[in-house]
C-alpha cells in the first residue's frame, strides 16, 4: 500500500513508518511545515521515500492520511486534483486535545460523510465536536526504547517544549513549587533561560535541549518522570518515560489518567500532592524502581508498536475496502 503522509509529528510519524507499508512523504526545498521530508533526528526506514510535490501527480496513492485540515487542499492539488475521501481513501488523524471553547469545540472536519476521523486518544473523541463524521480510535504506539532507568541522578526529568509560550497549558506555573520540593531537570525544544524567568535557581531547575538520540539516556538517569501538563493529548514523552521504566509523578488530566496505573506512580489534579510523591521516590530508589517495572510493563502492553501497527492495518484495510 502506498500512503501519503506529512511528517508533522516526529515521535508518533516514527511509529507509523514503522509498518509494512510504502510512505509517501512530502518535501520542499525548504523542507518548510508542508515538507518537512524525512526525519533527521529520528531513524526511519528505507520504506519512507521524499517526493516533491511536482511528482505526486504522477504518483500511485492508496491512502491519504491528513494530520492538519489545509492537507485535504494540499493533497487534492498535489495530487493532481485527486480528492482526498472522494477520489482517493483518507483518514484524518487528531493528535490534539480541543482548545477554545471547550467542551463544545467543533472539529474543522466534522460533519464529513467521505473520511473517518481517527482520534489518538479516548479523551480527544470524547471532547471533539465531531458531528456526523465517522470516528474511531487507535491508541498511540512508540518504538520501545528498551528498559533503560538508573535512576542515579536524585533529579526529576520533565519534557516539554517550549514550556515559556506555552505556560498554563504545559504546567510551567507549577514549576516553582514543584522545584521546592525536588530538584528538576526540563527537557525540551526552546527551554532557554526556564530558570531565571521563573525565579528559580539554577541549581533546583536545569533546562536541557538535547538531540534525540541523547534523550532518552538523559531521562532515564533521573530519578522519577514529572508530568505537570495541564490540557494535551497524551504527551508522547510520558510513554516513552513509562518504556523507559521510569517512575511516573502526573497531573492525573486529559488522559494521562487513564495511561498511568496506580502502581507505575502518583497522579494527583492536586501540586502539593505531586510534590510530595517526587520528594519520596528521590529519597527511597527501590520505590522508584518497583514504579518504574510496573510503568514499562503497563506500557508495553497498552502502547507497545505491534498493537499500533496491527489496529492502523486493520483500519486501512477497512478504509480502502
Amino acid at each position: 500500500m502506498n500512503i501519503l503522509i506529512w511528517h508533522v509529528h516526529g515521535a508518533w510519524t516514527t511509529a507509523f513508518v514503522q509498518g509494512s507499508h510504502s510512505y509517501l512523504v512530502p518535501v520542499l526545498p525548504d523542507r518548510g511545515p508542508d515538507g518537512l521530508g524525512r526525519a533527521r533526528t529520528y531513524q526511519w526506514p528505507e520504506s519512507v521515500r521524499e517526493v516533491p510535490p511536482e511528482q505526486l501527480a504522477r504518483e500511485p496513492v492508496d491512502l491519504v492520511v491528513l494530520q492538519r485540515p489545509h492537507e485535504a487542499e494540499l493533497a487534492e492539488r498535489w495530487l493532481g486534483g485527486r480528492r482526498p475521501g472522494r477520489d482517493v481513501p483518507a483518514v484524518y488523524v487528531e493528535h490534539n486535545a480541543p482548545t477554545g471553547n471547550v467542551p463544545d469545540s467543533r472539529h474543522p472536519f466534522a460533519d464529513r460523510d467521505d473520511l473517518l476521523l481517527v482520534h489518538v486518544t479516548h479523551f480527544n473523541r470524547l471532547f471533539w465536536d465531531c458531528g456526523g463524521t465517522a470516528t474511531t480510535v487507535v491508541e498511540h504506539g512508540v518504538v520501545d526504547p528498551g528498559h533503560r532507568w538508573r535512576g542515579d541522578l536524585a533529579r526529576a526529568a520533565v519534557v516539554v517544549n517550549e514550556p515559556l509560550r506555552r505556560g498554563r497549558v504545559t504546567g510551567t506555573d507549577l514549576l516553582p513549587g514543584l522545584a521546592e520540593a525536588a530538584p528538576l531537570d526540563v527537557f525540551g525544544m526552546r527551554t532557554g533561560d526556564l530558570a531565571e524567568r521563573l525565579g528559580i535557581p539554577w541549581e533546583r531547575c536545569r533546562s536541557y535541549d538535547l538531540p534525540q538520540a541523547r534523550l532518552h539516556d538523559e531521562m532515564a538517569r533521573r530519578r522519577v518522570y514529572l508530568h505537570p501538563v495541564r490540557w494535551t493529548s497524551l504527551g508522547l514523552s510520558l510513554i516513552e518515560a513509562m518504556h523507559l521504566g521510569m517512575p511516573i509523578v502526573a497531573l492525573a488530566t486529559t488522559e494521562a489518567a487513564e495511561a498511568v496505573p496506580e502502581e507505575a506512580g502518583v497522579l494527583s489534579t492536586r501540586p502539593e500532592v505531586l510534590a510530595r510523591a517526587t520528594a519520596r521516590f528521590l529519597a527511597d530508589q527501590d520505590a522508584a524502581a518497583e514504579a518504574g517495572r510496573a510503568a514499562r510493563h503497563a506500557a508495553l502492553e497498552r502502547y507497545g508498536l505491534k498493537r499500533f501497527l496491527d489496529d492502523w492495518d486493520l483500519l486501512m484495510e477497512e478504509v480502502i475496502r
